[in-house]
């Protein structure tokens, strides 16, 4: 059940953020419900283990999940002035940003799946 909660926020995730380039109005919550589902499916994983380079790893992804629900946060934002802040500091600080986030997010992401895999690997040849 996991896993299937963890594939289909992955992929309202995509398109959503897919949407919302092309200015579709509910991509944000489209995304949003996607980026909740798919963080809380990875901070329920965990790793009790000693491996210092894995538990780096895993914070590592931690934050990831953070900057996915942050970018939900830009994406709301950027679909009007939502923080009443004026013109000159909303286009500057918060218009389209989520695009930033998502991107920050999503290497982090790849990073640490590739390093994870490999660092498992080293110790499954240890033992």
């Amino acid at each position: 059940m996991q896993s299937a909660i963890f594939v289909v926020g992955a992929l309202l995730m995509v398109i959503g953020a897919v949407a919302s380039v092309f200015r579709w109005g509910p991509a944000f919550y489209v995304y949003a419900v996607g980026a909740v589902a798919f963080t809380s499916m990875q901070m329920l994983q965990s790793y009790d283990g000693s491996n210092f380079v894995l538990r780096r790893l895993r914070r590592i992804v931690i934050v990831s999940d953070l900057l996915f629900l942050f970018t939900a946060v830009l994406m709301f934002a950027s679909q009007g002035n939502a923080f009443g802040l004026d013109w000159l500091t909303y286009v500057n600080y918060v218009q389209n940003n989520w695009v930033v986030t998502l991107l920050v997010a999503a290497i982090l992401q790849l990073y640490t799946s590739h390093r994870i895999g490999s660092e498992l690997e080293k110790e499954a040849k240890k033992r």
